[in-house]
């Protein structure tokens, strides 16, 4: 009888396994859309709340924000009844009140809600306005000031009818915790980064140290300067002749941190440092291997670093002119510098954000053994998802660079078995992939795909030389580097060598284009908001693009065609998919249509889709759905 009853449990339990197995499937656009996900935004000052928020799509319209409080503990999680229009930046002092941005007359201004009673309707205890609204802010150490950032011009009573095409202003207004005695500080500072990054406060609450630079229009050069800005003016510290971003005092005030380099492509990647009395600036991790995206120092004298290393990032402390490893997520990647309190005497809280290739990103707070999660954001959808497998994997190419990139695998792989593959070249392309959960990657190989996302030269995480050698030399190094990784994965026994496919966005879409005018290898090419001329491109995109070629296109442009897909439209035979934004102003839409024309016009097998209104990828997610049903059927129908 127990023999009887244990087969039958035994039975039982392999049937509901099974069940639950075969009620997964792969995961979709439409799964996508509603996956939730969550990140810090602040912690109270005695370090028992967390705000945070909950992001998710929708079937239709943009994404969705719900703003969330919970215990480092993990407990007593509490949705907030927020106005739909505010989007608080921190606590107050006192942790009785949430202060941020909040549309009033379609701007977005400053304003303070109170916690107690706050409800969908409530009206701000606290609002400046400001001539264009702001753009970030944050309070000072004491708590008795915020400030903030925003356009110092006067509103454009044309607005609407016309737009001046000039450079983009931010400069830094200060307030009283109040709202009262509102001034702008250092009016001369006109180019002030629009993050709150770009500014650090003093510990005696009385200054800023600020971070600008040369603006898009008008320049040839990027050159950045730091400035230390106090209600009497402000006083030029250094100049740095190349880009910088994210700022903080260190060694007690006497010093100031920033990310900054000296490689071609400007890409801050090491940590500086120069005196807060003025000073040359200097590289304090000349030898760094990896890259380090973003710093900031806290109210306890500590300078935390995020450090890109390869496909993973952590998050280092920077002290005695060294980095020294603080945290790290051991499946996946820590996609954000730490949050706790800003204000001076606060509880030495801590919390991140952690995401790996089967969990979305979610809160993690330090413990005994390392960073533990303390939200669950997404696992319910996952559970019911079959993600492919994902794994990092290490070649050498042809010309002997060492490359690394991370593969995702369709469901049920049967190892030994060829699939058709696609190769996902990452945008950026000063960027790498990360060792997380991506949407791109398990959509194409729910359709049956493996997937290779390469990190090509010119990606961070590899040290300055390996993010340099892309000077000059995208359409050649990293497209080898790129071509090289099909190669890997037929080597591998992964790929069937007659069912290749590229798909890319932006810096990733140039090198979907590009690669179709070098090569017939690829069945089916789909080229997602890429560039196609370079020259053009250079001039019109809406941030400083010419960190990959400084030459000036109209004094030659011969070095300019030399890797514009445009120029070599005739050599195409892939059938080609171009998707772009109509409104994208990082890569102006006239690249897609002038090659998608071109090629039109020759004959080849080409189809465009824009999407009205969208910017550089979309933001409405019926239009995300979109463009992996396009893909999809443009693989089935050329790659099938």
């Amino acid at each position: 009888m127990r023999l009887v009853l244990f087969t039958i449990l035994f039975v039982s339990s392999l049937a509901t396994s099974f069940a639950q197995t075969a009620s997964k499937h792969p995961f979709t656009a439409a799964d996508w859309s509603t996956l939730h996900s969550a990140e810090p935004q602040a912690i109270s000052a005695d370090g028992q709340t967390i705000l945070y928020v909950v992001n998710h799509g929708a079937a239709k319209g943009p994404a969705q924000h719900e703003w969330w409080t919970i215990r480092p503990d993990g407990t007593h999680a509490q949705k907030l009844d927020l106005p739909a229009d505010f989007h608080p930046e921190g606590f107050t002092r006192d942790a009785l009140a949430l202060y941020g941005a909040f549309k009033i007359n379609n701007q977005m201004q400053f304003a303070v809600f109170a916690l107690n009673g706050l409800s969908a309707t409530a009206t701000p205890q606290t609002a400046v306005f400001l001539p264009n609204g702001m753009e970030a802010a944050k309070a000072s150490p004491n708590g008795a000031r915020y400030a903030i950032l925003a356009n110092p011009r006067a509103h454009d009573p044309e607005e609407g009818v016309h737009t001046v095409v000039e450079p983009n202003e931010t400069s830094l207004y200060v307030v009283n915790a109040d709202g009262t005695q509102g001034q702008w500080w250092c009016p001369d500072l006109k180019m002030i980064s629009g993050s709150p990054a770009s500014l650090a406060w003093a510990g005696n609450s009385n200054s800023l140290a600020v971070l600008s630079s040369t603006p898009n229009l008008g320049y040839h050069a990027i050159h950045s300067f730091i400035d230390v800005c106090s209600a009497s003016g402000a006083r030029r510290v250094t100049e740095v002749p190349d880009s910088a971003q994210t700022i903080g005092w260190i060694d007690g005030g006497r010093e100031i941190a920033f990310i900054g380099t000296t490689n071609h492509v400007l890409t801050p990647e090491h940590v500086w440092t120069v005196p807060a009395a003025g000073g040359v600036a200097v590289d304090r991790t000349p030898d760094l291997d990896a890259t380090a995206i973003a710093l900031k120092e806290d109210p306890h004298r500590r300078v935390w670093v995020q450090v890109n290393r390869g496909v993973r990032t952590e998050i280092d402390v920077f002290g005695d002119n060294m980095l020294t490893r603080k945290c790290e997520w051991a499946d996946g990647f820590v996609n954000t510098l730490p949050v706790l309190s800003e204000y001076q005497g606060s509880t030495e809280q801590t919390v991140f954000a952690v995401e790996d290739p089967a969990h979305s990103a979610n809160l993690a707070v330090p413990g005994p053994s390392g960073l533990q999660r303390i939200t669950h954001e997404g696992d319910e959808e996952i559970a019911k998802l079959d993600l492919g497998t994902v794994q990092t994997v290490h070649w050498t190419s042809k010309e002997g660079i060492a490359l690394e990139g991370i593969v995702t695998f369709p469901p049920g792989y049967t190892k030994g078995k060829q699939y058709p593959f696609l190769v996902l070249p990452h945008g950026g392309p000063e960027a790498s992939d990360l060792l997380g959960l991506d949407p791109f990657s398990q959509i194409v190989a729910g359709m049956g795909y493996v997937v290779l996302q390469p990190e090509y030269r010119g990606s961070t995480g590899y040290g300055a030389t390996f993010l340099e050698a892309i000077y000059q030399h995208f359409g050649d190094r990293a497209f080898r580097d790129v071509d090289s990784a099909t190669d890997y994965a037929i080597a591998q026994g992964w790929a069937n060598p007659k069912r290749l496919a590229i798909f890319g966005w932006s810096a990733g879409g140039f090198m979907t284009s590009w690669t179709v005018t070098q090569t017939n290898r690829y069945r089916a090419a789909v080229e997602g908001a890429g560039i196609t001329d370079w020259a053009s491109f250079i001039w019109t995109s809406d941030i400083q693009q010419f960190d990959y070629d400084d030459r000036w296109t109209d004094a030659d442009p011969e070095p300019f065609r030399k890797f514009s897909a445009v120029d070599f439209a005739d050599k195409v035979t892939t059938p080609l998919l171009i998707l772009h934004g109509a409104n994208d102003h990082r890569v102006p839409t006239f690249q897609g249509l002038e090659f998608y024309a071109i090629l039109a016009a020759r004959g080849k097998t080409a189809r465009m889709v824009e999407y009205p209104g969208s910017p550089h990828f979309p933001t409405l997610w019926e239009q995300r759905i979109d463009v992996f049903r396009e893909i999809s059927d443009w693989l089935k129908k050329y790659n099938p």
